[in-house]
């Protein structure tokens, strides 16, 4: 694993465990050349996947992407990361075992919806306001009135 901080290609494990809910295998490292010391996570992939953008082009799956658009949404709310964590570990399996190579980006936005949707209403309509692209405000009040008619 090449350092971070002074791109030596010769570093050290120095411990090992897995992450709380076992998706991960954390891992301490010291770099021999300069001496820093960093973490990286080794995580199963099950597939290689490529996003279907709505313009047709395709790129490669980002679970780093997912991760921010995520934590953007939840930015300021009481959740617990470690549910957050979770969650994004079961989209990401999710849309690994869908079995298909390629993952048309829509269906990616309606399963983040549905697990934010279980976990925080705000982080809920935060997310839909982008990924339905909301233009006004009478869209916000649309879409929290259909919340509102769910509950009932």
């Amino acid at each position: 694993m090449r350092c971070p901080f002074c791109g030596n290609d010769e570093t050290q494990v120095k411990d090992s465990r897995p992450t709380d809910d076992n998706s991960a295998i954390r891992r301490r490292r010291h770099c021999s050349a300069c001496g820093s010391r960093f973490t990286t996570f080794e995580r199963v992939q099950l597939r290689e996947l490529m996003v279907v953008k709505k313009n047709g082009g395709r790129v490669p799956f980002d679970r780093e992407k997912l991760s921010r658009s995520i934590d953007i949404a939840i930015r300021k709310r009481p959740v617990d990361p470690k549910r957050v964590d979770r969650m994004i570990n079961g989209i990401v399996r999710r849309l690994e075992s869908l079995g298909e190579p390629e993952v048309p980006s829509n269906v990616i936005g309606k399963t983040v919806m549905d697990a934010l949707a279980g976990l925080d209403q705000v982080a809920y309509v935060r997310f839909a306001s982008v990924y339905r692209n909301f233009r006004e405000a009478k869209d916000f009040e649309e879409f929290v009135g259909q919340l509102g008619g769910e509950r009932d």
